[in-house]
């Protein structure tokens, strides 16, 4: 394959022109170093290499003015902004950026396209007028001063251009206008040949430069396409060059006719539809696994979004060697960048606490966690078991010794909206965290924080040079306009091995193999994304580029990367999640409908290989060390939740207890349901232990009910947060526990006005006894904490309190066996029937007894008594008996003797799959 380039060279040596003397301008600086390698291999003899300029450097060398990036244009606009403006109509700059980018994008299209401002501005103006025209001879004060906003766009402009001229510095649409007047004198002093190579898409100050070196004999233009575009009329790829060789008066009398008729060659081009962008990224390198080495050197990655530079350099087959990647990796995807944005987002808060999210966030951050434990760990674990949701500066200060609160201090100190403290504090972060990356061992991670201490640098230069950030946030806007424009270079041989490239790098260059990633509609092309104050017919009327001219520029790069190609993957997203996905892109349709006869055309779909993986259940041995835990267990004392535990998934059991291992104790925002369970208890515990072994009265029910809401916000401060709990969810939880407790001492003061008789025996007594079980070989304990044991009209009741809701059937058993096996219908039995079984094992208690249940959510209800069903009638029984017991404790035992068996591994239990009915 003989590249453009390459081609046009040739001409140019065939026809005697002398390379050395000719200036060549290309699209990019890219195609020009490619360029120099394809003279190198042209010239029969050395020669000195010629000047080689991209456009905007050309368009910088003819007008004398020097590129200033969009940030500065917004300082200097805000500059002029000031001074054309009453101050007291002049707005502050964090609202006059949210506007102005767009207007300075506006004034850099007017410039590249010569557009005589006055006139077009009055147009605009007149357009804003009409569309807020109404009925009301008199205009609002609003309207006037927008109105007037629109007027004053004239004299916005061209103060600003005065300004960047004087110094001689310009956006880049007022270098290009600038270029274009001085194109004349440009030419009277330089009498060398320009060389034009591979455009497409020329602004008016473009043509005009282009026409004028033309028509004065100074240049010469190569334009790269195909003769099946040009000669089909309305195919978009030779839109704008088909215009240009119909309307520029130089090629009314030197017709252009130096097409190539590569397309139309034998080539084997391949649709992949691939869900999702890794699931693209994994399939490129699939697809370079099967290309020689001869092949890679010819073969080009073009990505058509930059999100997915790191998912295909982590897909690369071990084969790839040497690989060339012109995208640069963008900074704001480093890792020390999240410390940053973190950092930011903490002081935006005008707040003097911090959330404790963001504080964790910045303090476990592998940038600093390595100099900040093991105190770090600590304060995490102080903010998690004191459920500290905000916290000052001087409590985070306090975590730490000495030494560390230096830095401790630049990542915490409140900055008082002191945009220069905030630069030098982020500055000194940078010095603190450079002696802990050793450049033997993260080589990247130096490059990357050196790359921050420049644009660090950058903020502080421009906040002294024009002091208009007043605030955080916009420092922090700021920060993230420079990011977005700062990129890690990659080093490597540009001409070797496979090249890996966004769509505007591959301008004017060719390769064999072509993998274009990310063909759906929305991302090649662009589509309809505008940001811009000039309404489309504006636009059209002054013939600047509206969506259908930038649709057209992404054809043509699309079409000129197949012309010389090979061998073709076109890969695109077929999954239909979010915006720009699902839909392929039209070009693939179009490749269709204008199928090449040498073409041979490939369909794929590719779905990710799922293996059919068997779900086993989960099964522990029991060795030595589990026999001896569980040995030690028994000694302690089992407890009822731990034995509904073994019951509902042995493997829980086997986690939870004998391993030890549970869940990390975490803040809660909001307030937990078992916390709310734990406020209530507490409550109801201090409200009636002290009357243990007496009879409750009305009076003591209605004292109660008088400190109920203060004894709930008391325990809330012990349980939860000493915080008060006064919005959102918190406030709703609050409000639910003081209507439980009032809710239940009502159902109590109920019981009394019946005529009940209640004594209170005992209330939330740790109790421990021995379960003597004939089948181990040693002792077994019972343990746990019985909520309330009472006396109702001399009937001893064992009472469990559930926050949650409980219902008569939970309470109802008709087959002793079962008791033990189906966590989810007889668990609640199980506990109360375990927790007679301590009072009865302790001998306090008389039979006939009631066990049960009262839910706080089921009051109405009242007390829920476990209740045994007679085999083959309906008749139930709620009294317990010592026979009850005897029968419960039979399987209690029986679970036991299974939980410590050496023989019966801990199997993990199926989960049953419910189905709601439709």
């Amino acid at each position: 394959m003989k590249s453009f380039i390459r081609e046009v060279l040739q001409k140019l040596d065939n026809s005697g022109t002398p390379l050395s003397d000719t200036i060549f301008i290309l699209p990019s600086k890219r195609a020009g170093s490619y360029l120099i390698k394809e003279l190198a291999s042209v010239a029969q003899k050395n020669i000195f290499a010629p000047s080689i300029y991209s456009v905007e450097e050309f368009t910088e060398l003819i007008s004398g003015l020097q590129s200033i990036d969009n940030t500065i244009s917004l300082f200097e606009f805000y500059e002029v902004y000031k001074n054309h403006t009453p101050t007291s109509e002049t707005e502050d700059f964090e609202t006059f950026i949210t506007w102005a980018q767009s207007l300075i994008q506006d004034f850099n299209e007017i410039d590249r396209y010569l557009i005589d401002y006055k006139p077009f501005f009055d147009y605009l103006s007149d357009i804003q007028d009409i569309n807020h025209w109404y009925l009301q001879e008199e205009k609002t004060e609003l309207i006037k001063k927008y109105l007037k906003f629109w007027k004053e766009l004239p004299s916005f402009y061209e103060a600003l251009s005065e300004s960047l001229v004087s110094k001689n510095q310009g956006y880049q649409g007022l270098i290009y206008r600038k270029a274009a007047e001085n194109i004349d004198d440009y030419i009277a002093r330089n009498e060398k040949k320009h060389v034009f190579i591979g455009f497409n898409a020329l602004n008016a100050s473009e043509q005009h430069i282009i026409q004028k070196l033309l028509e004065n004999d100074r240049a010469e233009v190569f334009w790269d396409l195909d003769n099946v575009f040009y000669s089909d009329p309305s195919h978009a790829a030779s839109l704008f060059i088909r215009d240009y060789l119909k309307n520029w008066e130089y090629y009314k009398s030197n017709p252009y006719n130096s097409f190539t008729s590569n397309y139309s060659q034998e080539k084997e081009i391949q649709f992949i539809g691939v869900p999702k962008n890794i699931g693209q990224a994994k399939y490129i390198g699939e697809i370079l696994t099967d290309l020689d080495a001869e092949q890679l050197e010819n073969t080009a990655i073009v990505l058509g979004e930059e999100e997915l530079l790191l998912p295909v350099l982590n897909s690369m087959p071990p084969s790839i060697g040497e690989l060339n990647i012109t995208m640069g990796f963008p900074i704001k995807n480093a890792p020390i960048n999240s410390l940053f944005e973190n950092l930011f987002s903490i002081h935006l808060n005008k707040g003097s606490e911090y959330y404790y999210k963001e504080v964790i966030s910045i303090i476990n951050h592998p940038s600093l966690s390595n100099l900040l434990k093991p105190y770090s760990e600590k304060l995490v674990s102080r903010i998690n078991t004191e459920n500290l949701v905000y916290l000052n500066f001087e409590s985070i200060t306090a975590a730490f010794p000495a030494e560390l609160r230096k830095i401790i201090s630049v990542c915490f100190e409140p900055k008082k909206v002191s945009v220069s403290q905030m630069i030098g504090d982020l500055h000194q972060l940078i010095q603190f965290l450079k002696p802990h990356l050793r450049e033997e061992e993260d080589k990247i991670g130096l490059e990357f924080l050196y790359h921050f201490h420049v644009l660090f640098n950058k903020l502080d230069n421009l906040n002294t040079e024009y002091p208009h950030l007043k605030t955080i946030k916009a420092l922090y806007n700021f920060y993230k306009e420079l990011l977005g424009t700062e990129t890690l270079d990659f080093q490597g041989r540009p001409f070797q091995g496979l090249q890996l490239m966004g769509m505007l790098e591959s301008r004017a260059l060719d390769f064999e193999t072509v993998i274009i990633s990310s063909l759906n509609e929305g991302v090649l092309p662009a589509g309809k994304s505008d940001n811009s104050f000039i309404p489309y017919d504006l636009k059209q009327e002054y013939k600047l580029p509206t969506y259908r001219e930038k649709d057209a520029v992404y054809t043509y790069h699309f079409y000129r990367l197949l012309q010389r190609a090979k061998n073709v993957y076109l890969l695109y997203n077929t999954e239909a999640e979010g915006l720009n996905s699902g839909e392929k892109s039209r070009f693939l349709t179009q490749l269709e409908i204008e199928k090449q006869p040498a073409h041979k055309l490939k369909k794929l779909l590719i779905s990710p290989k799922v293996t059919n993986q068997s779900s086993t259940l989960k099964e522990i041995k029991k060795t030595p060390e589990i026999l001896e835990r569980l040995r030690s267990l028994a000694e302690y004392g089992f407890s009822p939740s731990a034995l509904t535990t073994y019951i509902r998934n042995p493997l829980d059991f086997y986690q939870q207890y004998v391993l030890g291992v549970r869940d990390q104790e975490e803040v809660e925002e909001t307030v937990a349901f078992n916390t709310l369970g734990t406020v209530v208890h507490n409550a109801l515990e201090n409200f009636y232990k002290q009357y243990e072994g007496r009879q409750i009265t009305e009076e003591i029910i209605h004292e109660f009910k008088k400190m109920a809401d203060r004894q709930i916000t008391k325990e809330f401060a012990e349980a939860y947060s000493k915080l008060p709990l006064e919005k959102g969810k918190n406030l709703l939880i609050f409000e639910v526990a003081k209507r439980y407790l009032q809710n239940f001492l009502k159902f109590e003061l109920d019981r009394l006005k019946a005529g009940e008789e209640i004594r209170i025996i005992q209330i939330e007594k740790d109790l421990k006894v021995e379960l003597p079980v004939e089948n181990l070989p040693f002792s077994v304990y019972l343990r746990g904490k019985v909520d309330r044991f009472e006396t109702s009209n001399g009937i001893p009741r064992i009472i469990d309190y559930k926050t949650g809701k409980v219902e008569s059937r939970n309470l109802s058993l008709g087959d002793w066996e079962e008791i033990t096996k189906d966590y989810d219908n007889y668990s609640k039995s199980f506990q109360v029937l375990t927790y007679a079984s301590l009072i009865a094992l302790e001998k306090g208690l008389k039979f006939p007894a009631e066990a049960g249940i009262i839910s706080f959510k089921n009051l109405k209800s009242g007390f829920l008594k476990f209740e045994k069903k007679e085999p083959g009638s309906r008749k139930k029984d709620s009294l317990i008996t010592q026979e009850t017991l005897d029968l419960f404790q039979t399987e209690l035992k029986k679970l036991i003797v299974e939980i410590c068996d050496p023989e019966i591994p801990f199997i993990e239990k199926e989960i049953k799959k419910t189905y709601g009915s439709f």
